[in-house]
């Protein structure tokens, strides 16, 4: 009864209730479905929700993909120019890391700490850059300056996109990086913590409507309802905050 009433207001306002296509990079996806009942419900608006990698949403959306509504960072939103109309910040999340649940805890108190703990790691697990990663761009980039890479990367489990969570519950990895929100509650993995300060890589994800094509005005509201009070709790209990 609640969404019928929403969509009469729309209606009644002359906005038409629409089907969204929404693509967003992996990490902002767990808050999204979380929240989607609740623009759903706020704005009439049905959202059709898939995922990529960040590198992968930005491809998609020069190759002319059909799509209503992109979230990804912002740095790689700005990248796309022309393509997309305004963006609107919508949250952040920084880098953590995770073990098997019943897994002894690494010490990850310090930048030093991380360090050995990747060094002693069997199998330590990251998104592959290659695959448009962010955090897996940052994390190789990281361990080159630390000259650590060509030691850890040949016994690493780099996954193409994905859940890193997924590679530690079954024991194919045995120390995980990602960003927060895709690891929180994951069953069979238990999140040790946040990257510390001096290592910390914090993402801010934001979205867009392509600039031509697409419901303009239905993917604005909807990312109005996502930027405002509404989503906050949902955030915090997936490990995001706002921008």
């Amino acid at each position: 009864m609640i969404k019928l009433v929403g969509v009469l207001v729309l209606l009644a306002a002359g906005v038409q209730a629409a089907e969204l296509k929404v693509m967003t990079a992996g990490a902002y996806k767990p808050s999204l479905l979380a929240l989607a009942p609740e623009v759903e419900r706020a704005t009439g608006h049905r959202l059709l929700i898939d995922n990529d990698t960040a590198g992968g949403v930005a491809n998609r959306v020069k190759a002319g993909e059909a799509l209503d509504i992109v979230v990804l960072p912002v740095a790689g939103a700005a990248s796309l120019g022309a393509l997309l109309g305004p963006i609107t910040p919508l949250a952040k999340v920084g880098v953590a890391v995770a073990v098997k649940e019943g897994a002894p805890l690494p010490d990850i108190g310090s930048v030093e700490a991380v360090r050995k703990a990747v060094l002693a790691a069997r199998a330590p697990s990251w998104i592959a850059p290659e695959s448009g990663g962010s955090s897996g761009i940052y994390l190789e980039r990281l361990f080159a300056e630390w000259g650590i890479l060509d030691t850890v990367k040949p016994r690493a489990v780099r996954i193409m996109g994905g859940l890193v969570g997924d590679k530690l519950a079954s024991g194919e990895a045995d120390f995980g990086f990602q960003q927060r929100s895709e690891l929180v509650g994951m069953k069979g993995v238990h999140l040790v913590g946040p990257l510390p300060a001096g290592m910390q890589l914090y993402t801010v994800y934001a979205g867009a409507a392509p600039a031509k094509g697409g419901q303009q005005d239905a993917a604005r509201s909807v990312l109005a309802w996502l930027a405002g009070p509404g989503a906050e709790v949902a955030l915090a209990a997936r490990g995001m905050e706002r921008p």
